[in-house]
């Protein structure tokens, strides 16, 4: 198979889809390897780096002309033209945020394969696992950050100090981002809650945390109330596929004080905050709402590209292999994981939350079919 590795368009995102080592596994397993030229630079691979593995560098265009596109971040509008009957793009979509590019791929024919939405043999998200983790970590980073007064913050220390009370940190959700933004914030030394729907998951966050964490059932009363006081809010809420539910009203928002701040990780399929009307950028990371700075970045771990670069290729490109060396049809045939990442094939949506978050005819995928 023919393998394309473009440069992500998004702004501001420095991650590549694909890492040295791991286009040298490909390539190793038989398969030709297309690297658009200075693809890698932001996460500190140059050209030589991939031709040393064998890779071809090229244009945009050529990464494109490939049977294959494994990507980072879902193709922009610019990047739709090269969408086409056959192609398949792995990467990480949202579509339950994005009619357009859903549009844009039941159009064109092209096969999408979501990290987001592929789901492990034991359960759980392995794909979305090392981003959401390295979102967790930076999502208390940022917000102790614009938390200081020069950045529009009330001007307030996380860790407190001697005789000075702690700074408050709520997290909605006690996934892979809220397990990991809750390490951060005990380790910063910030007065810590967690919220989710599941008891069991919070006995087994309290019992990690030996106690040093606040855990609550998430309802629209405890949301409230731990809201009004949180310094820091931090939305960790992902539903696979689907658009995030909105947790956290306006009216709430509006009872924080001025100049605490909301990170909200699933911006990028709608966010869990009313007041999270738009994805922001590195370059221009926040907005005021209320009084209130809203970190809303669709790509938080593009922040630290080499780290996130090493870490979702890591994940990636066993599947790769998979689908590379045995084409769609029998690799979603053999690996049910694989199978849960087709969000779109032949001209339908067949991933059921994408279809209702965007009110679009749902079409089951059929493993009978040929390519």
């Amino acid at each position: 198979m023919k393998i394309g590795v473009p440069t992500e368009t998004k702004a501001q995102e420095k991650r590549v889809g694909v890492t040295p080592s791991n286009v040298g596994n490909l390539i190793h397993a038989g398969h030709q390897v297309v690297v658009q030229s200075g693809a890698g630079m932001g996460a500190g691979y140059s050209d030589d780096d991939y031709k040393q593995m064998g890779a071809r560098i090229g244009s945009a265009e050529d990464a494109w002309d490939c049977d294959m596109v494994i990507k980072v971040k879902e193709p922009l509008p610019s990047e739709y033209q090269y969408l086409r009957d056959g192609l398949i793009v792995y990467t990480y979509l949202h579509l339950a945020a994005d009619k357009e590019l859903a549009e844009a791929l039941i159009d064109s024919n092209a096969t999408g394969v979501a990290y987001e939405t592929m789901i492990g043999p034991r359960g759980g998200l392995p794909l979305l696992f090392p981003m959401s983790e390295i979102a967790g970590r930076m999502s208390v980073q940022v917000g102790a950050h614009f938390l200081e007064q020069p950045h529009q913050g009330k001007g307030l220390l996380l860790a407190g100090a001697t005789g000075v009370k702690r700074g408050n940190v709520v997290i909605i959700g006690a996934g892979t981002v809220g397990f990991n933004a809750a390490k951060m914030a005990i380790g910063l030394g910030a007065n810590v809650t967690i919220l989710d729907i599941n008891a069991q998951r919070l006995a087994e966050v309290e019992s990690f945390f030996d106690g040093k964490i606040q855990t609550l059932m998430s309802n629209r009363h405890n949301i409230a109330t731990a809201i009004k006081d949180a310094d820091l809010a931090i939305g960790a809420v992902l539903i696979p596929g689907a658009a995030a539910p909105k947790l956290v009203s306006e009216e709430m928002v509006a009872n924080m004080a001025p100049g605490s701040v909301i990170v909200d990780i699933p911006i990028d399929q709608g966010g869990i905050f009313e007041t999270s009307t738009h994805a922001t950028t590195h370059q221009d990371p926040i907005y005021i709402s209320h009084g209130v700075s809203h970190y809303t970045v669709a790509n938080v771990p593009g922040a630290v590209p080499k780290t996130a670069t090493d870490a979702l290729s890591s994940a990636t490109i066993p599947y790769a292999l998979e689908i590379a060396n045995k084409g769609l049809i029998q690799a979603a045939e053999d690996d049910n994981t694989i199978l849960t990442g087709i969000n779109t094939y032949q001209g339908d949506v067949t991933e059921q939350a994408v279809a209702e978050s965007l009110d679009m005819p749902y079409a089951k995928f059929d493993a009978n079919l040929t390519v």
